[in-house]
Parts: C-alpha cells; sequence; structure tokens
C-alpha cells in the first residue's frame, strides 16, 4: 500500500496524457512548451510549500498509502506528482477552452462573411 497514492498520480498523469494525444492539447501540440509551462508550475507551487512549511502553515501528514520519501524536510515526494497533475489538468482545461472559443469565433466569422443582406 505504501504507493498507492504514488501510483494513483501516475494513473491519473497517464490518463490525462491519452486525452492531450486525443485531443492535441498540450505535448502533441507543442512538446516544448507545455513542458516549461508546467515545469513553472512545479517549481512555483514547491518554492510556495517550501515557505509555508518554513513558516509553519503546511505540515506533512502521515499516511501508509505514502512512499515515505522526500524531497525535502516535511515535503513528500508526492507532492511533486500531484502538483504536476495540478498544472497538467490546468493546461488542458485552459487549451480545450482556448480553442473551442477560436472554432466558435470562426463559426460566428463565417456565418457573417456569408451573409449577404
Amino acid at each position: 500500500m505504501r504507493f498507492a497514492y504514488l501510483g494513483a498520480l501516475l494513473l491519473s498523469l497517464g490518463g490525462l496524457a491519452l486525452l492531450d494525444r486525443r485531443f492535441r492539447l498540450a505535448f502533441w501540440s507543442d512538446a516544448r512548451r507545455a513542458a516549461l509551462t508546467i515545469g513553472i508550475g512545479v517549481v512555483a507551487f514547491l518554492l510556495w510549500d517550501g515557505i509555508g512549511l518554513v513558516l509553519g502553515i503546511f505540515a506533512r501528514g502521515d499516511s501508509p498509502h505514502m512512499t515515505g520519501l522526500l524531497l525535502a524536510p516535511e515535503l513528500p515526494v508526492e507532492e511533486a506528482f500531484f502538483l504536476a497533475l495540478l498544472c497538467y489538468t490546468a493546461l488542458l482545461a485552459w487549451r480545450w477552452f482556448d480553442e473551442s472559443a477560436a472554432q466558435r469565433e470562426a463559426g460566428r466569422r463565417a456565418l457573417h462573411d456569408g451573409d449577404t443582406r
């Protein structure tokens, strides 16, 4: 059970990758930009976590479902994977909404340009 949470995170990341591949939203559209975006997000959130840990705002709880591996004192390795999942989900949602809006706008323009009144 030690790897249950990490396994669930990896399975979820794999599911996001399948959606990404199917709709070509991030890595299958521009891999370099997607990696940079997710990487910057993960680093920013890890810094935030670090500050919260130093200030005593955050604390690590024990769970039989976590590996016990730490990136830093009180910072479990699963946190980095969770943050990657969070950033990847946000990126895919943003790209999907952005592409949907662009398609709707293109449809409106086509209707407007075809109007000969």
